[in-house]
């Protein structure tokens, strides 16, 4: 038995060195960045999140590695129809604060959803985005409108359907 070990290591085409052993990291010119489009309609908040920011991470590509910019850039378009479960349209409160004392400031999710629909997605959003500068650089990818019209055909974005409805 141990005389057919050593046969298999001279027959071995070559060494296990660190060499010939090497994890392979992608560089940036080589990251593919798509451009995708989702229609909120009708999706509940938190599933939307969690999908956009997959789509923002990368993690749905291969080639995912977690201290790289792997993410494509994602428009989301009729955030005001997104779908919100239970009471949080009444109970759910956005807080703020100035920096000075007594400045904290609170915005109910109704007031929110009226004014700034946009916004009520990029927060839930970025709390599932990891809080570093490349969560916030991947952030800068995120394109929410309010309506069904956007300003970038110009890029060919895919529509990505989501089954969450």
């Amino acid at each position: 038995m141990l005389a057919n070990l050593v046969c298999l290591k001279e027959l071995w085409p070559f060494r296990l060195t660190e060499a010939n052993v090497k994890t392979y990291s992608m560089k940036q010119a080589e990251i593919a960045k798509e451009w995708l489009v989702i229609d909120a309609t009708g999706i509940p908040l938190g599933r939307l999140a969690t999908r956009v920011a997959t789509f923002l991470r990368g993690k749905h590509k291969p080639t995912f590695q977690p201290n790289l910019d792997m993410g494509d850039n994602v428009i989301v378009l009729n955030a005001r129809d997104i779908k919100l479960t239970g009471l949080k349209l009444d109970k759910k409160v956005y807080l703020h604060h100035t920096g000075w004392m007594g400045g904290q400031k609170a915005t109910p999710m109704r007031t929110m959803m009226e004014k700034h629909p946009d916004r009520v997605i990029s927060k839930a959003v970025w709390g599932m985005m990891p809080k570093t500068r490349l969560g916030r650089r991947q952030m800068t990818h995120l394109r929410v409108y309010a309506g069904t019209e956007h300003p970038h055909t110009a890029q060919q974005p895919k529509t990505v359907e989501l089954l969450d409805k």
